[in-house]
């Protein structure tokens, strides 16, 4: 089975740049302390590697 991420959003999208706050948006995050979980695709990952500093993100087996 593919591995998940657990994605959680810890600092708030207010005074980031618009493509930044489009990249949270497409992973389902809208709120602070919110948790998401994607398959860790290579497109998941550039998303994540865009906005990594907003986030934690965590591997689930």
């Amino acid at each position: 089975m593919a591995k998940k991420l657990r994605i959680t959003l810890v600092r708030s999208e207010i005074g980031h740049k618009k493509d930044h706050r489009k990249v949270l948006r497409s992973l389902g995050l809208r709120k602070r302390n919110q948790t998401v979980e994607k398959f860790d695709t290579p497109i998941i990952r550039g998303m994540i590697n865009k906005v990594n500093y907003l986030l934690h993100v965590e591997t689930i087996e």
